[in-house]
């Protein structure tokens, strides 16, 4: 049996704290939750406006988070920073202008091949991993490699849209691409719209998948079924004979 590690992404909870102001859910205390029910790591991005997640509460997670703190992003100069400061297990970098609403779309690594390379180079001075979150497109994976990434993140908007009416499909550009990074030899996670109901299908279908960061899905089946429950849940499911 396989498992690939779940990563929790914290950022609804913190968006539901700044509602009101305060620290209630007190954002220390969930993510410490949510590895005591079983979470492999706690995933958390940043924004400029700091709507959800505040850059001090990178600092202070940090300080408590003892599985893997991955830490999503686009590699401005005040993320750079951040990540010097804290000094994560594991960044993966996103494309998002600082307005957007949540990450939709990957990184073309043959367009930004240079790029990627000095930013990464820089910020493994500071991590262990760098993941390059990316479209289900087999011909990028190569010059992801080449940058210097570690892992690559499967952008996985499309699979969870087409799965409900045809699952063979909505999973080809994802298997193709998981063959590619085995062939080049770079590992794989998955994230976005992953959810209790196509999960188990992307497990089991795509090999070396090593880790998904699952946020709003999760919270939401958490108002309904607890956030222990919930993390079992979906743990059940990346469970792969």
């Amino acid at each position: 049996m396989s498992q690939t590690k779940l990563s929790v992404n914290i950022n609804k909870f913190a968006t539901l704290r700044n509602a009101r102001g305060g620290n209630n859910p007190n954002l220390i205390q969930i993510a410490k939750d949510c590895e005591a029910f079983g979470a492999q790591g706690i995933t958390v991005h940043p924004r400029p406006d700091e709507r959800h997640i505040r850059y001090q509460d990178v600092i202070e997670l940090k300080e408590v988070v003892k599985t893997e703190l991955n830490i999503e992003g686009y590699p401005s100069t005040d993320f750079i920073e951040l990540i010097h400061k804290v000094k994560p297990e594991q960044v993966t970098l996103v494309p998002d202008p600082p307005d957007a609403l949540t990450s939709n779309a990957g990184w073309d690594t043959i367009k930004f091949h240079d790029y990627l390379s000095e930013i990464i180079t820089e910020l493994k001075q500071s991590t262990q991993r760098v993941s390059i979150f990316l479209n289900p497109q087999p011909e990028l994976v190569s010059f992801a490699k080449s940058c210097g990434a570690d892992r690559i993140e499967l952008y996985t908007e499309f699979y969870a849209v087409n799965y409900p009416n045809n699952p063979e499909l909505a999973i080809k550009q994802y298997l193709e691409t998981a063959i590619e990074a085995q062939k080049v030899g770079i590992g794989l996670n998955a994230g976005h719209d992953l959810d209790l109901n196509n999960l188990n299908y992307m497990a089991k279908h795509l090999p070396g998948l090593l880790e998904v960061s699952i946020g709003h899905a999760l919270v939401c089946d958490a108002l309904y079924l607890g956030l222990q429950n919930t993390i079992q849940m979906y743990l059940a499911k990346l469970r792969v004979e």
